[in-house]
């Protein structure tokens, strides 16, 4: 019966991943090559747990996709915080 519960658990597994996924896809830019969006989500994935908006909607999932933005235009634009020199 290991094998059975370790069955169960891969799929309960493999569903979240899939929640998560569908969850994230909302925030997907029209813009966004698949590539670019692939990297922006699991950025997105990756940090959500730490951004979960509080009870009292103080805004933190906002703050998690801004940054996500910000993340994707310095690495595929080559946008800095600086501006140009």
């Amino acid at each position: 019966m290991v094998g059975g519960e370790a069955a169960a658990a891969v799929e309960e597994l493999v569903s979240g991943v899939r929640q998560a996924a569908d969850f994230a896809e909302q925030f997907r830019s029209y813009s966004e090559s698949e590539k670019q969006w692939k990297a922006r989500m699991e950025f997105i994935l990756r940090h959500l747990p730490d951004y979960r908006d509080p009870p009292d909607g103080s805004g933190r999932l906002d703050q998690l996709l801004s940054l996500s933005m910000v993340w994707a235009n310095h690495l595929f634009l080559g946008c800095s915080p600086r501006g140009p020199k």
